[in-house]
């Protein structure tokens, strides 16, 4: 009879052992990052990023309508006050300059890409990666040869534009690029091309130190697309002259 109750106390106990076991897995596999919880997360950023995208494609849409209807109101304005057509003109400038505007004229069109893989066991190399610092370089020159607008892979270079690494892709402007590269100037072909091409220059380095292919090419007619960051100044701000600070 003892031995009868003792397998019972056992079988009870075993029961249980198997019952917290069953627990444990399950609460284990709710928590696991490989499991369904990450994957409905993955699916909740993916409908917010694509909300987040369509609305600031909206904000685009109306800025480029209020930026027209400025345009004609200030076109009407400046034909019929001198003044103010000096002014419209003078702000036509500054727009550019600061790269909030699509520009176009003659220029030269740069596309940088890997010759390849020199390693067949590596899968993901990425010559430019590793060497991005050569598309500042490239950036510099094109600005001392006098280049007026400069875009990478159809990003807009301006004052606050930041080209950094990212996983196995470059940012510029916070967007993740590949190669390969397309870089367009606008200015001066010949000048431009000439400052590029000289021996032991930027394009000479990127072909015979680190063997990637690079072309050049002169454009009459180049378009070059603006900026669409926000520009922000937390700590900069206009310094007022003494008749406007009285």
């Amino acid at each position: 009879m003892k031995k009868y109750s003792a397998m019972v106390v056992v079988g009870c106990m075993a029961l249980l052992i198997g019952w917290v076991l069953s627990v444990q897995i399950i609460t284990t596999d709710g928590s696991d990052p490989g499991g369904l919880v990450p994957l409905v997360k993955l699916k909740q950023y993916e409908e917010e990023l694509k909300i987040l995208r369509g609305e600031k494609e909206d904000a685009l849409n109306e800025l480029n309508e209020l930026e027209e209807l400025i345009k004609v109101i200030e076109t009407e304005q400046a034909a019929e006050d001198a003044v103010i057509r000096n002014l419209v003109s003078e702000l036509e400038k500054f727009k550019m300059a600061s790269g909030v505007v699509d520009v176009s004229g003659p220029g030269v069109v740069i596309t940088i890409r890997d010759p390849g893989k020199a390693d067949e066991l590596i899968d993901d190399y990425n010559g430019i990666l590793y060497n991005s610092e050569q598309l500042l370089s490239l950036i510099n020159k094109l600005k001392e040869a006098g280049a007026e607008a400069i875009s990478v892979n159809e990003q807009r270079i301006v004052g606050t534009t930041e080209i950094s690494l990212a996983g196995t892709g470059i940012n510029i402007n916070g967007t993740a690029t590949a190669p390969p590269y397309t870089v367009k100037a606008i200015g001066n072909p010949l000048t431009i091309e000439s400052a590029l091409t000289i021996r032991g220059g930027i394009i000479d380095t990127m072909k015979r130190k680190f063997n990637w292919v690079v072309d050049i090419a002169q454009r009459e007619d180049l378009s070059i697309s603006r900026y669409t960051g926000v520009v922000s100044f937390k700590n900069a701000k206009p310094v007022q002259s003494d008749e406007e600070s009285r």
